[in-house]
């Protein structure tokens, strides 16, 4: 049995966008970009098709159908223009979520750690589970394809580092939003057990209530989204590869708001009642397929970090469990360091500050002070490329509609420790509509917290080791 959980993405198409001319300048091509959002708004089965494949006996890891973040049906646009309106408009609402959980906790509200319940059973070698991204499946956060119950039942729940608690739709439904795949039934499982309110998982909650020595929950989000409903245990199921049982997550009777697709959610944040805490995991990594490609990469659990990564410190908010800190100390365009203090990505004494890497956030957000920096320096560097209107929460755009490819200005992220990671072109300079309008894809916030978000990471290998405390990017292996 392998020695780590792979879970297998699989996005919407495989193309090879950039490559490098110079140490100052990459090259965009352009054309192919376009024609991945064209072919993105193309109906498409292949998640259901992936999904549902059987494995061979020696495999460990599951191949899947992976989409990027919009949580809004890909049916109901008939252009690239309007899907990427609402992206953005999901994505804003995602970062507010973020500083208003993380202002929640500066605040002095604190909880309890919990220290989960030992389990012998509990052995995250070897488990693997399919995972699909979801445009096809109206969303575009990151999908896991797992089974949840006795006997199992597939469900697709979208993986989320910002989040502690696990949580699906059950029923009998208050309130229910579309999913995919059937409402879970817990008279269905016999393994369905509901927490009491004296439970260490019920202690461990930020929003909890007690009815009938029942512990119910509550998760809500800064777009006005919420689930409630009761704290349960139940087993889950990795495809072939085994189970874990006396998994806590919350069981939704009334979930509300933008969620689409996916049952619920698996939570990979650093509090105590996320999947790597209860699972006793010591690592995870991801790699996070382009927004709208077909190409397969993994979710691994336990792995040992590829010997050629970009290594950062993996930095704890004393203040917070929740969010993955990096040693960001800065960033770099056309080769060279921009004029900006390290502080501006520190934590504070306070708790405020810093930066973190997020898989659900798409755009990656800087300090006003940063951008500014990061945006007067890129378009003072890309002088050949003609510029026009922003768009949306964009205020750097290109009209590249004549072009098929072009050479644009590096941009790389500097951490502790010297280390830099180059990032490829399609990183930064994203497409935002089907006739060849471009945008730096980064966002000034008057917060002091920064997030390096999922356009920024997708290609490269990220890597949390919790007991080293670092954060490893590996370019190039997806």
């Amino acid at each position: 049995m392998a020695s780590s959980i792979s879970l297998l993405f699989l996005s919407l198409l495989t193309l090879s966008l950039y490559t490098t001319t110079a140490t100052t300048t990459t090259t965009l091509d352009v054309a192919a970009a376009v024609q991945t959002t064209i072919d993105s708004l193309n109906p498409t089965s292949l998640i259901q098709q992936q999904a549902d494949k059987t494995l061979p006996k020696n495999t460990t890891s599951l191949t899947f159908t992976l989409h990027p973040r919009s949580s809004v049906h890909v049916s109901h646009h008939q252009d690239y223009e309007s899907l990427t309106l609402a992206r953005l408009t999901r994505d804003s609402a995602r970062v507010n979520s973020i500083i208003t959980k993380l202002d929640f906790a500066i605040s002095g509200v604190n909880k309890s750690e919990m220290r989960p319940e030992k389990n012998a059973m509990l052995k995250p070698e070897g488990l693997s589970t399919p995972v699909t991204s979801g445009i096809s499946q109206g969303s575009g956060e990151y999908f896991a394809r797992v089974g949840l119950g006795t006997p199992p039942q597939l469900y697709y729940m979208v993986i989320d580092t910002g989040s502690d608690v696990n949580w699906l739709q059950c029923q009998p439904c208050t309130e229910c939003y579309q999913q995919t795949d059937p409402i879970f039934k817990p008279s269905a499982s016999t393994s369905y057990t509901e927490l009491p309110c004296s439970a260490q998982q019920c202690a461990a909650l930020d929003i909890t209530a007690c009815r009938s020595n029942q512990c119910l929950y509550q998760v809500s989000y800064g777009d006005g989204s919420f689930t409630v409903g009761k704290l349960v245990t139940e087993t889950v199921t990795f495809g072939r590869s085994g189970s874990v049982p006396k998994v806590a997550l919350g069981c939704g009777n009334d979930n509300e708001g933008l969620f689409v697709g996916a049952a619920g959610l698996l939570a990979l944040g650093g509090g105590s009642l996320s999947l790597p805490s209860q699972i006793k995991a010591t690592s995870f990594s991801y790699c996070l397929v382009n927004r709208d490609s077909k190409t397969a990469s993994t979710l691994e659990f336990n792995s040992a970090t590829p010997p050629n990564s970009v290594t950062a410190p993996l930095l704890r908010n004393p203040r917070i469990k929740t969010y993955l800190y990096v040693g960001l100390t800065g960033i770099s365009v056309g080769g060279r360091a921009l004029s900006i203090p390290p502080s501006i990505f520190a934590v504070d004494d306070n708790g405020r500050g810093g930066a973190i890497v997020d898989s659900g956030t798409a755009v990656t957000r800087l300090q006003t002070q940063a951008y500014n920096s990061l945006r007067d320096a890129f378009t003072k560097q890309a002088r050949t490329l003609k510029p026009t209107t922003g768009f949306s929460l964009f205020d750097t755009c290109f009209d590249l509609s004549s072009l098929r490819r072009v050479a644009v200005p590096t941009v790389a992220f500097n951490f502790a420790g010297g280390k830099t990671l180059p990032l490829k072109p399609e990183n930064y300079l994203i497409p935002v509509d089907s006739r060849g309008k471009f945008c730096l894809a980064f966002a000034p916030t008057d917060s002091p917290l920064s997030i390096i978000g999922n356009v920024q990471q997708q290609g490269t290998r990220v890597g949390y080791d919790m007991r080293k405390l670092v954060v490893s990017f590996t370019p190039h292996s997806c």
